[in-house]
């Protein structure tokens, strides 16, 4: 694209130093390396682990048929296809993260909402994902470890002092790539990719051979009634579309390395492709293991233990630590580090708003909160879409319905109160209003389904179960009806590239 007033880029408005710092600025031209593969290799990372392995299977143990669970995984990453290339058109297009994006919806001080938010989402997921590469190196170690007065739990700890250790050394390994920044993000998932897939292909093999073919689970059936389906289905539709509702929202942090609105794009199709065949095979091992141990083992790690042997065992800890580093760093480092700088470009680096997130980390204390039911990551899914989904909606209607994909680079990135997005203060009440009413809806089902309240009215159970729908959808037309009504700055009249980033196809 081009502009004839490319040549005034930061004329209009000098950058604010509170607003702008190298992480934030806009990627130049050599800065945009990323091809199709390498956008769909990030998708391989992101989607080969250990939670993904249990979606499938979770929804078969709860009566689905296997292609039901299967065909629900696909459908709800198909759904969150469109809001990922949506949002990642502007990353391509201006080279700019999620943290400046925002700026345009909630104005240059409101972003820090949203953008904390989505951190907020990150740091728990950050804690919880380490704690379960932990957990592969603790299930793995020999008896005359495992057995030791060091692996017995400490009440004040709540865990054991080998297990917190082996958390330890897994959340260091993560640390010492990150400090690369997203050049050593990139490098690892590129070449991690086709490791996944060969070591992923081999499990299954294994599993098919032994089993003799995965004809038990070609033979379950759903245990479910037609009106049961449909009760589980949309909660369970939610709870997968919130899988990935994170990067999802600040997949700019990645598109801005995109080459080409095509590379991204095709990038971003490798999500319900990777989803869809993973989840196959979480579900074909777990169902084998009935055929070949007697019983089931759900959790892969145990599994790996199970098959024994020092080559097996040694496998397993590679292929279990790369596929959660894989995930953990490029889900849920990358948005958080990029909030703490937009939040403070003079204080935080990307390397040292990662390390923050990191600490964080830890202090969610992950061993804590995976102690409770299973039924916690379906709660922790589809309540926190209720934070993601009307920050999505608001974003996009911004971008696409009222500024018609133009921005102000220069104004993105100035504290001027005559910026296009410095609105009130700094902060769009339009925004935060939408975001507040896309969420109230969704508390009351929360505060029942942890136990606050005994009984809510099934209006709001109903919204609950459709948390990021309902939440994305009524925050975006309750931000385009005050946006219409109240007026907001329409930043194309004031359109000025960096005649530093390229004509994007």
């Amino acid at each position: 694209m081009a502009s004839t007033n490319s040549n005034l880029q930061f004329s209009q408005f000098e950058p604010d130093t509170g607003l702008i710092n190298d992480d934030l600025r806009p990627t130049k031209p050599e800065d945009r390396t990323f091809s199709g593969w390498e956008m769909a290799s990030l998708w391989v990372g992101l989607v080969v682990g250990v939670p993904t392995y249990y979606l499938a299977g979770s929804l078969v143990d709860l009566g689905m048929a296997w292609w039901q669970g299967i065909a629900t995984v696909v459908a709800a990453n198909i759904i969150l296809l469109v809001p990922l290339v949506l949002t990642g058109e502007p990353g391509t297009r201006y080279g700019i993260s999620f943290p400046v994006l925002a700026r345009s919806a909630f104005g240059i001080r409101g972003a820090n909402v949203p953008t904390l938010l989505r951190a907020l989402v990150g740091c728990g997921w950050y804690g919880i994902e380490t704690w379960i590469g932990g957990e592969a190196i603790f299930l793995l170690l020999p008896s005359s470890l495992t057995e030791t007065a060091f692996a017995q739990a400490l009440p004040w700890l709540g865990t054991s002092p080998l297990e917190f250790a082996c958390f330890i050394v897994f959340w260091l390994a993560q640390l010492a790539i990150v400090m690369k920044g997203i050049d050593g993000i990139r490098v690892l998932e590129k070449y991690s990719a086709p490791i996944l897939i060969v070591l992923t292909s081999w499990l299954l093999g294994w599993a098919y051979i032994k089993a003799g073919g995965f004809g038990h689970m070609l033979s379950l059936s759903s245990r479910l009634s037609s009106s049961e389906f449909w009760s589980l289905f949309f909660p369970s539709l939610t709870a997968n579309i919130s899988f990935w509702a994170t990067v999802a929202l600040n997949i700019p942090d990645f598109t801005r390395y995109a080459k080409s609105q095509k590379d991204q794009i095709l990038g971003q199709a490798g999500l319900p492709i990777f989803m869809g065949a993973f989840t196959f095979v979480g579900l074909a091992v777990t169902t084998s293991t009935k055929v070949i141990f007697g019983r089931v083992i759900s959790n892969p790690i145990q599994l790996l233990g199970q098959i024994g042997g020092l080559f097996t065992v040694t496998l397993a800890i590679f292929g279990i630590s790369l596929a959660t580093i894989t995930t953990n760093i490029a889900a849920n480092i990358v948005a958080p580090a990029n909030a703490l700088v937009n939040l403070s470009p003079s204080i935080f680096t990307f390397q040292r708003g990662a390390l923050l997130t990191a600490l964080l980390g830890i202090a969610c204390q992950p061993w804590r909160l995976l102690q409770s039911s299973e039924s916690f990551v379906y709660t922790w899914l589809v309540s926190y879409s209720a934070l993601l989904g009307p920050i999505g909606g608001i974003v996009l209607v911004d971008y696409y319905l009222l500024r018609r994909t133009n921005l102000n680079i220069s104004a993105l990135y100035t504290a001027n109160p005559l910026g296009a997005y410095y609105y009130t203060g700094g902060y769009n009440l339009a925004a935060m209003t939408a975001l507040v009413i896309g969420i109230l809806p969704v508390i009351p089902g929360f505060l029942q389904k942890v136990g606050i309240l005994t009984s809510v009215s099934n209006a709001f159970t109903v919204v609950y179960n459709n948390a990021w729908f309902i939440s994305f959808l009524s925050a975006g037309i309750v931000y385009w009806v005050l946006s219409r009504l109240f007026g907001t700055q329409n930043s194309s009249q004031f359109m000025e590239l960096d005649p530093l980033l390229p004509s994007i196809p």
